[in-house]
């Protein structure tokens, strides 16, 4: 909630996304019809438009063109602390009114009314009900406020002041101490360098309120504004309702002048190298740099294209070299993005052992010097290509299932960058015209481009110690000559002709049917023993999703074959399927849109997938290879176990680690099944074993449940169910999963880690004890949970400014026994720690005493429902919902149900369920405390 953005080096998601320079005599893409868009006298913009995806619904989003850059000397930070003043108290919402009013209609602090700074903007997002036109009255009445109606209370400023330096304590870490040596240096000689979003602690601590009040007159004005509105509603009368409210907003007489920040551009190398006693893992990457805006061309469009087949070719050859023996690199990618406005970069880089750096780095950079020499292969291309081409006709395919969050953020990346808005039926058109005419040498001289660049930014990241082999700037400067000497052999790419499946399989009839018509659910029996849980939908167009579990799981494996029965999927994995190879297999599944994933989880193994409708026989087909055809690569294996030795080397490193891997061991009692991952155990792999193991769990599906929701129909997947779910194996064996042993202690268990060079605590409290499992309990004790997380943010947060955020979870499980556990978790300073435990006693005290207050259960209740109306139309609910009610034996139509339980939801009930629940005698209670701040 509230969270501030520093910097984004993701790829771009979309080609839109992408920065290139700008064409005055380039015409731009159209606007999507279907937005309605305005600019009001005073100069705010509107974007609004008719979505009914989730239904009732609509995602309402005022976005200020203003953030940190802008911040005078004395404001550091304050373009954050205005943000989260607009939750405390507006001219129409005294104080925390407007959280509790956002609660009461149902909606969730945080997850449906937020925000977020960045160096450039500050956004508010808000998601309000439509099946009542005074609930759109207030949302447009809420968005006004924060446009020119915050209050700055001096009290809530103290008590928020607090907050915020929680929100920069939870920062403070190795990664952060580490980018905070190199910001400089990637935006050297810019303003942004000056202008982090959370502000400095000293600038938190002192700043005076008048310099936060002018910061919000300068820039919180309708010229650098807009509102975007896209839900479930009628669009004339939102049009209005933003005509209504934000036409009265005055544009001051004086103006600051919006000033453009840039980074300066050098046709130089800038080598940062930052090491750190608590850094976990070894980086090295470079950025090359260079000026560019959004154009919303279609030339720029093609070029992205050209960007985005680039990437996806140079990071595919990568990844096949983590399948090689003794890899160079643990991971590594590159491509191209937009790193902040203005500016846009190709990144290489790749995450190594901590006597790798140099040699991780070279073979990155030979691959690159691969492309330019000798570019890609058409083959390459080809799959490339198709892959991106899918990609726009899923995304057309499900144009009428789009959620509006999806068109809300694209609205707000084009009022601020300037992004084309075009549409999916446009873009689809677009690009199946631009996308056969991109030829390979086009792609080939895109690498060179970039390559060439003079304005380069390497950075380097590892851990403060004896044993790290750290180049100098010399050293590492000479990778690209010596690389640019060397000899580099052309790629060469082996593709398969071969089906997925040689054998020839006959159908297996469905041995029983059975319906559900309530719900929509279908069950088939197979001859071989295999239930098929089927529930078509209409809820998106092209997404089909499926689980499969059978009773078993490492349970039932000896505790000497642990650790080979965890590992089993993923060491198998990284061998491919039948005649395919991991490599060959992704080449082969080439513009497909099809994954499955096999597991072994503590009690059940199964798989999990999803395919588009057109990709449903490859489903199954992948399905009949991972229980009739895994693979063992021992080349893969051994390339596993180097990386791994690599990422484990400096784990231990990590306060948070330690806390967790303390508390884990604790609350399982040193139970051998639960202690922490480390190199002895990479060290014990056996892919024999593994692979013994794997065969045993899934050489036998007959006792497997599969549960497929999405967009398919029962006479179309039948064939498919019956060729080869129907032809898996079947042992008749009789299996379940096995107790082993794993219990919480009992009685008040407490523990202090000291670790940590920082002034920051991480406190948990657990509780954990029998439960009665049943479907009204689990409501009740979730309710439970919501009530305290309620509570504790109003007190820990709100009043004390303790914490940036408390949260409480209950987990009640069935397997293998019926228990509970509730879990309180905090972050703090560590002189802190025992008034914030103190408080959060005297919540649960309150409510075993007297139970919820209205307020709350009124919040409960419309949560609820406002909850459900929308996961009934999600397949992942009906997915998790079926597969979980399997396996508790429950009855379905428990899942549609809700009259008999929202009566649960009494004050009564939950101090009961409190008392039951939250005892001051039985709990785990677990502190980070840093080293400097040890209790005696």
């Amino acid at each position: 909630m509230l969270k501030f953005i520093v910097i984004s080096t993701l790829l771009a998601t979309s080609a839109l996304a992408q920065a290139v320079p700008k064409r005055a005599d380039v015409t731009p893409l159209p606007l999507d019809s279907a937005v309605v868009t305005g600019t009001l006298p005073n100069g705010l913009r509107y974007f609004v438009r008719k979505n009914s995806r989730p239904a009732a619904r609509a995602e309402l989003r005022l976005v200020v063109n203003a953030g940190s850059l802008l911040e005078d000397d004395d404001q550091l930070g304050l373009a954050h602390f205005v943000e989260h003043m607009a939750f405390n108290g507006t001219v129409n919402f005294e104080k925390h009114e407007l959280v509790d009013y956002i609660e009461r209609i149902g909606m969730r602090f945080g997850a449906d009314l937020n925000a977020s700074t960045s160096f450039d903007e500050t956004i508010y997002q808000l998601q309000v009900p439509t099946d009542s036109a005074h609930l759109l009255n207030t949302a447009m009445q809420i968005l006004e406020d924060w446009a020119h109606g915050v209050s700055f209370d001096t009290a809530e400023i103290r008590k928020e002041r607090g907050v915020v330096i929680e929100e920069w304590r939870l920062d403070q870490d190795a990664s952060n101490r580490m980018f905070r040596q190199q910001f400089p240096v990637l935006f050297r000689g810019s303003r942004y360098r000056d202008r982090l979003p959370i502000g400095t602690r000293e600038s938190l601590e002192g700043f005076a309120p008048g310099a936060l009040n002018r910061y919000y007159r300068d820039w919180y004005r309708p010229d650098l504004m807009a509102v975007v509105a896209v839900g479930d509603f009628d669009v004339a009368a939102v049009t209005a309702l933003i005509k209504t409210h934000f036409s009265k907003i005055r544009s001051p007489r004086t103006k600051r002048p919006r000033v453009d920040y840039r980074i300066p551009r050098r046709d130089s190398t800038a080598v940062a190298i930052a090491t750190d006693p608590e850094a976990t893992s070894t980086s090295i990457s470079v950025y090359y740099l260079e000026p560019g805006d959004v154009d919303p061309s279609e030339a720029a469009y093609r070029e992205s294209l050209v960007d985005a087949l680039y990437a996806m070719m140079f990071n595919a050859r990568l990844d096949e070299l983590t399948q090689r023996p003794n890899p160079p690199f643990l991971g590594a990618g590159g491509g191209a993005s937009r790193l902040v406005r203005g500016t846009r970069a190709f990144f290489l880089g790749a995450a190594v052992s901590d006597t790798g750096i140099a040699r991780g780095f070279e073979a990155v950079l030979t691959e690159a010097e691969r492309v330019e020499r000798h570019g890609f292969t058409a083959t390459e291309l080809d799959r490339a290509k198709q892959d991106l081409l899918r990609s726009y006709e899923r995304a057309y395919a499900e144009r009428a299932n789009t959620e509006s969050v999806r068109y809300a953020d694209e609205y707000v990346r084009h009022f601020l960058t300037g992004e084309a808005i075009p549409g999916i039926g446009y873009e689809l058109a677009l690009v199946k015209r631009l996308l056969p005419a991109i030829e390979l040498d086009e792609v080939n001289r895109a690498a060179r481009v970039w390559l060439d660049g003079k304005d380069r930014v390497l950075l380097v990241n590892a851990p403060e110690k004896a044993a790290a082999q750290i180049p100098d700037e010399r050293a590492l400067l000479a990778l690209f000559d010596r690389v640019q000497r060397a000899e580099v052999a052309a790629y060469e790419d082996n593709v398969s002709d071969e089906p997925l499946v040689t054998a020839s399989l006959a159908p297996r009839p469905v041995a029983s049917v059975t319906t559900d018509s309530l719900l929509g659910v279908t069950t088939w029996t197979l001859p071989n023993g295999i239930r098929v849980v089927l529930k078509p939908t209409d809820f998106k167009a092209d997404e089909v999703l499926l689980t499969a579990s059978s009773p078993g799981g490492t349970s039932v494996v000896p505790d000497s074959l642990y650790a080979a029965a965890t590992f089993a999927t993923q060491l198998i994995g990284l061998g491919g399927l039948g005649d395919f190879s991991a490599v060959d297999l992704q080449k082969k599944l080439a513009g497909k849109a099809v994954s499955v994933s096999p597991y072994i989880g503590s009690y059940y193994e199964g798989l999990q997938g999803q395919a588009s409708p057109q990709d449903l026989e490859t489903l199954f087909q992948l399905i009949y290879l991972q229980f009739t055809a895994p693979r063992r690569d021992r080349d893969a294996f051994e390339a596993f176990k180097t990386n791994a030795r690599a990422a484990l080397a400096n784990r231990s490193a990590n306060p948070a680690t330690a806390f967790r891997d303390t508390l884990t061991v604790v609350l399982t009692q040193h139970h051998p099944r639960t202690r922490p991952i480390s190199v002895a155990v990479v060290d014990s792999f056996d892919l024999d074993r593994s692979y013994r193991v794997y065969r045993d769990r899934f050489g036998d599906a007959g006792d497997f449940t599969f549960v497929i929701v999405g967009a398919f129909t029962l006479d179309a997947i039948r064939p498919l169910v019956e060729t080869y779910l129907g032809n898996l194996p079947s042992r008749q064996r009789t299996e379940q999963w096995r107790d082993v042993g794993i219990r919480p202690p009992t009685g008040v268990i407490e523990r202090q880690v000291v670790r940590g060079l920082e002034p920051r605590s991480q406190t948990q409290l657990v509780f954990s004890g029998a439960f009665p499992y049943s479907r009204e309990e689990r409501f009740v004790i979730r309710s439970l949970a919501d009530v305290l997380d309620l509570r504790l943010r109003e007190r820990l947060r709100e009043d004390l400014g303790g914490t940036y955020g408390a949260s409480v979870s209950a987990s009640p499980t069935k397997v293998p026994r019926e228990e509970y556990s509730i879990s309180v978790g905090f972050g703090s300073a560590p002189d802190r720690v025992d008034e914030l435990v103190a408080a959060v006693w005297a919540e649960i005290d309150a409510l075993q005493r007297t139970g919820a207050t209205d307020d709350e259960l009124v919040k409960l209740r419309e949560s609820t429902v406002r909850t459900r109306e929308t996961s009934l139309r999600e397949n992942g609910f009906w997915l998790g919902q079926l597969s979980g009610y399997e396996q508790t034996g429950e009855d379905f139509r428990g899942i549609l149900v809700t009259a008999d339980l929202l009566p649960l939801l009494t004050a009564e009930r939950l101090k009961q369920a409190a008392v039951r629940y939250l005892d001051r005698s039985n709990h785990v209670r677990v502190t980070l405390v840093p080293e400097t701040s040890r209790t005696p």
